[in-house]
């Protein structure tokens, strides 16, 4: 299903209960791989004959109730409840019919306010510099190299509770990334009866349509990361020094809370997730899902502004 339709998580249906009760997502198969993989030697073939239901049953210890919204709820209402929740993907219900009409993520959400970013005032802090507003995940950055092992990154996202790892050599340059939604090239290739073999081999099953790492640095103001991220269509930027060397990440989730919860004061609580740092993601298999980084530097403090109303050091 994921491969097919490209995906990255589906609404799950009890017939039973007549209701919707959760998403099906990438996080879950991940955590399928990590249960059942022992090692090359053995293979996984009773994967393809899994059931959903079996799935849920697995994963029964971290399933929790879905949370979904309805059509005539407030975008400002359903941005507070993607990011407060700590989910991706928020369903929009019909209360009438159960039916889900459609899902919000914070891509399209991002997408929509950029696009229409000329019609709204803006706001001066959009020309600021990353390092004066401190946005995103600035410390404790989970990486991995090209060396590690797709099952050791696995096992990186479900313990750290990651959605990308940035791949970094010896020095901490920056050479590739990968992340959760890459292992759905596993089923696609049909690859998971191997996952001791290296993220650099693994990669070499992405899709033709990547164009390689997409990064920024702490020089660049607000508007060019958020234009960035939207044009590029990724989930998030990695943040890199001069050198190249990773200093960080910024992610859509970031982005969305400094920009439209923060100035109503309403981030607190949600805040500031740290996809990289201990405070912890929600599990979606509600599922809630993978969350991108939010930083305690964010929007903790009040700081002195410059004279273009940027934050000081």
């Amino acid at each position: 299903m994921f491969t097919s339709r490209s995906v990255r998580a589906a609404p799950l249906w009890d017939s039973q209960r007549q209701r919707f009760v959760g998403m099906l997502t990438i996080t879950d198969f991940i955590k399928i791989l990590q249960m059942y993989y022992t090692s090359p030697n053995v293979t996984m073939d009773e994967l393809e004959e899994h059931r959903l239901e079996t799935w849920r049953q697995v994963l029964k210890g971290s399933v929790m109730p879905l949370v979904s919204i309805g059509p005539d709820s407030s975008l400002f209402e359903a941005i507070k409840m993607l990011i407060t929740n700590r989910i991706h993907r928020l369903p929009v219900i019909d209360p009438e019919t159960g039916n889900v009409l459609y899902i919000l993520t914070h891509k399209r959400i991002l997408r929509f306010l950029f696009l229409y970013i000329n019609e709204l005032p803006k706001p001066s802090y959009l020309q600021c510099k990353l390092r004066d507003l401190r946005i995103g995940t600035l410390k404790d950055i989970e990486t991995a190299t090209e060396d590690t092992s797709i099952i050791e990154a696995l096992r990186k996202f479900v313990n750290r509770r990651v959605s990308a790892l940035p791949l970094i050599d010896t020095e901490g340059r920056l050479k590739d990334i990968y992340a959760k939604f890459d292992v759905i090239n596993l089923a696609a290739e049909k690859t998971y009866n191997n996952l001791d073999v290296s993220l650099k081999k693994a990669n070499e099953h992405r899709n033709e349509w990547f164009e390689g790492v997409q990064k920024c640095n702490l020089d660049e103001t607000l508007y060019d990361v958020m234009e960035r991220i939207v044009r590029a269509e990724v989930h998030r930027l990695v943040v890199v020094d001069e050198e190249d060397k990773v200093t960080g990440i910024i992610s859509l989730s970031d982005l969305l809370m400094y920009l439209v919860l923060r100035p109503t004061g309403d981030c607190e609580g949600a805040s500031l997730r740290n996809e990289h740092g201990p405070i912890e993601e929600k599990d979606e298999t509600q599922y809630p899902e993978e969350i991108d980084n939010e930083s305690s530097d964010s929007t903790s403090n009040i700081q002195e502004k410059d004279e273009a109303g940027c934050p000081g050091q």
